[in-house]
């Protein structure tokens, strides 16, 4: 039993989201995310930051960055290091069933929750690039998304 709680213990630690939760990693340039209106605990929020390349947003091997962490409700916060100050865009979506996709409907609608950077309207589809742009400078970036189900 001991060595079955150990082996347990030494698992939550390695993994991502039991890092996230220790703290911020070491970086010259920080984002400290707070993902708002997440419904249940259940499953990873997952933060995916992109450069200011309009090309590689959302793209396939586009990211700069990206973290998955515990959801917590009713907020979720992760903190990341991305490469340099400049502007970036932020993704976010809650994998509730841990499937590492996000999940659509049959006619392609959203099925998990989303957000992304400024809360950038997605009334009509996805934000303009532009809209989800904002700068980061050295040290700590607080940025706080609303997620939307």
């Amino acid at each position: 039993m001991r060595y079955a709680l150990t082996f347990l213990a030494f698992l939550l630690a390695a993994s991502p989201a039991a890092a996230a939760d220790a703290g911020c990693p070491d970086g010259d340039v920080r984002l400290q995310v707070t993902v708002k209106g997440v419904k249940k605990p259940k499953g990873e929020v997952v933060v995916t930051v992109y450069p200011d390349d309009a090309q590689r947003f959302l793209a396939k091997g586009g990211k700069v960055a990206r973290v998955r962490v515990l959801a917590t409700a009713p907020d979720t916060r992760v903190c990341l290091p991305v490469p340099a100050s400049g502007r970036y865009a932020v993704a976010v979506y809650h994998d509730e069933n841990g499937n590492r996709k996000f999940d659509r409907t049959m006619v392609g609608l959203p099925d998990e929750g989303y957000a992304f950077s400024n809360d950038a309207d997605t009334t009509l589809g996805l934000p303009k690039f532009e809209a989800v742009l904002f700068q980061a400078a050295a040290g700590d970036n607080d940025l706080t998304v609303t997620m939307r189900y």
